[in-house]
């Protein structure tokens, strides 16, 4: 009994050595595998690719930039960072410089919008971004602004920012309400400040003067001549509703689309109901 208990604690303590040593063989070969990136910021791309590849690394360039202060064709910029912990076949981005700037930068301030592409394109540039604004009395689709200015020299990318005008957005104004008001006056009112009249139409009126006015026009009943009464039969006739008035300038405006408080533009057509 005492062997069998003995010989189980040998055997869990030989499981947990060999665990111990596998776990730790593991963390070497993970590890063994990682080297740290080198500097290659002002190398050559040939230097560069000798450098990283004694390392098991790939370099790819991505980007070409002009520099005042990276000579043409060296390493101006990396990705990862120098020192930068990495496991064997990783790649590193690299952008190479252009060196200084070789052409002026175009004066496109004023142009169209298509002209200024045209223009910074053919020397070799490019538009980094473009934004839009809306500046009265400047038509629509003009380079307001650039940067960098023109005939720079001094630059890190060769990219140009511009700011283009575009169309103004029309004025907005908020409904004003005109029920109560004649049709004459109302009239006036839209044209002066640049609305248009539209739909014009005559309200109904209502089922209360409609049985007023039935009621005015029932005829009475006839009296008869002869000595005995003839049953009266009951009238069912019933009055058309009087035809509604056309609109005049006295006209009361009773309803109107848009409604009060609604916003509207400048040009927007109103229409009307009047009584």
């Amino acid at each position: 009994m005492r062997s069998a208990f003995r010989f189980a604690l040998l055997a869990l303590v030989l499981v947990i050595v060999a665990m111990v040593s596998a776990l730790t063989a593991m963390r070497f070969a993970i590890h063994g595998q990682e080297v740290a990136v080198p500097a290659l910021v002002g190398l050559t791309p040939a230097e560069a690719e000798r450098a990283i590849s004694n390392l098991g690394l790939e370099m790819s360039i991505e980007r070409q930039y002009y520099s005042p202060h990276i000579p043409d064709g060296r390493i101006m910029s990396q990705l990862p960072l120098p020192g930068t912990k990495v496991r064997r076949g990783w790649q590193v981005r690299v952008a190479q410089s252009l060196g200084p700037t070789r052409v002026a930068i175009p004066d496109v301030t004023g142009q169209s919008e298509h002209a200024a592409e045209l223009n910074i394109r053919r020397r070799g540039l490019d538009i980094a971004s473009m934004a839009e604004m809306a500046v009265p009395g400047i038509p629509p689709d003009q380079v307001l602004a650039q940067n960098p200015p023109a005939n720079t020299a001094d630059i890190l990318a060769p990219n140009i920012n511009l700011l283009v005008t575009t169309g103004s957005e029309p004025q907005a104004f908020v409904m004003p309400s005109f029920i109560g008001q004649p049709l004459g006056t109302v009239s006036q009112t839209l044209q002066d400040a640049g609305f248009r009249m539209g739909n014009v139409s005559v309200a109904a009126p209502p089922i209360a003067e409609i049985g007023d006015a039935n009621a005015s026009t029932a005829s009475l009943p006839s009296q008869s001549t002869t000595a005995e009464a003839t049953p009266e039969k009951p009238n069912t006739t019933v009055s058309p509703a009087p035809t509604p008035a056309q609109p005049s300038p006295g006209s009361i405006v009773v309803a109107q689309s848009p409604a009060p408080g609604q916003k509207i533009v400048a040009g927007a057509i109103v229409s009307l109901e009047v009584r």
